[in-house]
């Protein structure tokens, strides 16, 4: 078990073994997670390359202006 101590500014250091179990690293983004049971999980917010795949679509046909000027005139005229 690692211990830590709040500031009074609310500040935490974490442990730097936790830092290396969870792979964090300076300037890294952090994830506080309060789950059903009321415990906080912490993870990095970085994600594995692998994660991303299927993000994106493959592949998208250009739209004209004109295209996008219709479908945002679809959208905003008013409903009979």
């Amino acid at each position: 078990m690692a211990n830590a101590t709040v500031t009074s500014k609310g500040q935490v250091t974490i442990p730097k073994r936790i830092l290396d179990h969870l792979r964090i690293e300076p300037g890294d983004l952090d994830d506080f997670i309060v789950d059903a049971d009321g415990r906080v999980v912490v993870r990095a917010a970085t994600a594995d390359i692998g994660e991303l795949k299927g993000l994106l679509r493959k592949k998208r046909r250009p739209v004209s202006l004109e295209e996008m000027d219709q479908a945002i005139s679809r959208q905003h005229s008013p409903k009979s």
